[in-house]
């Protein structure tokens, strides 16, 4: 088995400084639909220049790194303890070099371990043992920001009119984007996911923000709630960072998961404009990141 230490700190400074050119592409396409002088338009040109140089001096995206989320896809026979070691020392290391902020904090005690290193779900690793030979690793950083303005609902719901089936996703989707405004760093990306308990629904939501902006979903009911989503969200007025505008959302990720019949859980992972994510993938001879 590899030590792949390394190859997953050039994995975390590559994610933290450099966004994915999808991203980096729907930011500049947003600045485009943005009226010339507007408050909507230098928000938009103040982090495209903050993008650039973060890559040109490979420093931080965003002073808030966030909470590292991994999404381990292994081969059969790979020790996910040892993977879970190297990854852990990776982020560590990472933060010595200053390409994560200590953002690892004792919720009893107050006290930042100052590594990024806390109990087992700080960092988040999730592993999955697949088909092959090749080891693929995906991370976000998600910052606490957008993270404060994710949402949870139990339909059916009263306040919203919400039932249990399209429809009411739709109306819990556009009540957490419009109760976020400004909040949650906008625009954004929307990871929700439909059904699942409590817990399931959280991580794959989450999940579904490592899809890539452009691709359509291969169920055509979802697609088309991405697509009405997508455009009802921007007719919100909301705009980049809350100063009004064309641009409050550049992605919506819906997947569904089976539930007990008791339960329809809508649940919005909401991701700011860093949307700082990238693969790693892990071959005989090679290691690749995108």
């Amino acid at each position: 088995m590899r030590d792949i230490t390394q190859d997953v700190l050039e994995l975390i400074r590559r994610t933290s400084t450099d966004l994915p050119p999808d991203v980096e592409r729907s930011l500049q396409q947003a600045r485009q639909r943005e009226a010339p002088g507007s408050a909507a338009a230098g928000a938009l040109e103040a982090i495209l220049e903050n993008v650039a140089l973060a890559r040109a001096q490979s420093t931080p995206v965003c002073q808030d790194t966030g909470t590292p989320l991994f999404f381990v896809h292994h081969p059969a026979g790979w020790s996910t303890r040892t993977m879970r070691e190297q990854i852990r020392a990776a982020v560590a290391e990472a933060t010595r070099h200053s390409y994560l902020r200590p953002n690892a904090v004792d919720s009893v005690t107050g006290k930042n371990s100052g590594t990024n290193l806390g109990d087992e779900a700080f960092p988040t690793i999730h592993f999955e043992e697949t088909e092959g030979g090749e080891l693929t690793i995906e991370l976000i950083l998600k910052g606490g920001g957008c993270e404060n303005v994710g949402a949870q609902y139990s339909l059916p719901d009263d306040r919203l009119e919400a039932g249990r089936d399209l429809e009411g996703v739709r109306r819990a989707v556009l009540d957490a984007v419009h109760r976020a405004q400004g909040f949650g760093c906008a625009p954004s990306v929307l990871g929700v996911a439909i059904g699942g308990d409590r817990g399931s629904s959280y991580v794959a939501s989450k999940a579904a923000l490592l899809r890539p902006l452009q691709d359509v979903n291969s169920d055509a009911q979802l697609a088309g709630l991405e697509a009405r989503l997508l455009q009802e969200c921007n007719s919100l007025g909301i705009g980049p960072m809350g100063f009004g505008g064309e641009t409050t959302v550049f992605g919506v990720k819906a997947v569904n998961l089976h539930r007990l019949p008791a339960c329809y859980f809508v649940t919005v992972s909401y991701m700011c404009w860093a949307h700082r994510r990238r693969r790693l993938t892990i071959r005989a001879d090679s290691a690749e990141i995108e």
